[in-house]
């Protein structure tokens, strides 16, 4: 079969193995090939695995939740280290917000659906305040760093190169770092047949994401030359981010799910999904 691995821009460990030979080099160990499909917005995950157009797909923490809320029968395989430094929320350096309990009733650019969901989420319930009731959550774009720094939003969520940029440019200050709030781990899931019947295929996945890792790992400025060519950006504050990531992959924990249960509490709380989940449940049970 060929197992056809989701890749999209937001997910760095799949980006690069996209332009690597590792995952037909591990898959044709157990005889398979790969192949990859290119997609925008990682909320999608879910139904692409669901309806059989990827194999494996990686995101961070919130997808996979809001994919299980929505039935999807998926399973964990890896999880990054924690990303402490991967992005953080934002707020002008004359902002009157010092605390985040003095965002209520402001506006909050972030990348909705993402794992940027799960850290404001997280820190407001953490401040005693609601995501669903007490800021206005607007999904964030090519204008949110110019609407933070002349007052049109209160706050904003910067992640990888367009968080160097704004730090390297100044003027902005780190209301919260996301290591604060939550681990911010890549994702990495795949669809309960495949997990269960072709375990194999899965370690073989696995060892490709690694060997991916420690690639860009080794190669920090080749790596940031190459996403800088393709997605904007100067290297410089593309290989500021790619310094600031763990590139270590690890095993699914007992530590992890509860993480992921926690988030998907709050999210059930605060209406983003709209019933409980059992994290627990995105495991494969082997005979």
């Amino acid at each position: 079969m060929t197992v056809t691995i989701g890749v999209h821009n937001s997910n760095p460990t799949l980006y690069y193995l996209s332009r690597l030979d590792y995952a037909d080099q591990e898959l044709a160990a157990v005889g398979e090939t790969a192949a990859f499909h290119v997609y925008s917005d990682g909320v999608r995950t879910g139904p692409l695995l669901t309806e059989g157009t990827i194999d494996l797909g990686g995101t961070g923490s919130t997808p996979p939740v809001t994919a299980q809320a929505a039935g999807h029968d998926l399973v964990y395989v890896a999880v990054s280290a924690p990303r402490p430094d991967h992005g953080a929320l934002l707020v002008t350096e004359d902002s009157p917000v010092h605390t985040v309990a003095d965002l209520k009733g402001g506006t909050v650019h972030l990348a909705i659906g993402s794992w940027q969901t799960h850290l404001i989420a997280k820190a407001l319930d953490d401040a005693g305040l609601s995501y669903a009731t007490d800021i206005v959550a607007e999904r964030g774009g090519d204008t949110s760093e110019r609407q933070l720094r002349d007052g049109t939003i209160s706050a904003w969520v910067a992640q990888g190169p367009h968080l160097a940029a704004a730090l390297r440019t100044g003027g902005v200050r780190v209301l919260v770092g996301t290591g604060d709030v939550i681990t911010d781990r890549s994702v990495f899931f795949t669809r309960r047949d495949l997990a269960e019947q072709r375990p194999e295929v899965v370690a073989a996945l696995v060892r490709a994401l690694r060997r991916a890792d420690a690639w860009v790992k080794a190669h920090p400025r080749e790596a940031a030359a190459i996403a800088a060519d393709h997605q904007g950006g100067t290297t410089d504050d593309w290989e500021t981010a790619l310094r600031a990531l763990p590139w270590r992959i690890e095993d699914v924990s007992e530590d992890f799910l509860a993480e992921q249960q926690r988030a998907a509490d709050i999210f059930e709380r605060t209406g983003f999904i709209d019933r409980p989940v059992t994290v627990a449940q995105a495991v494969a049970r082997h005979s």
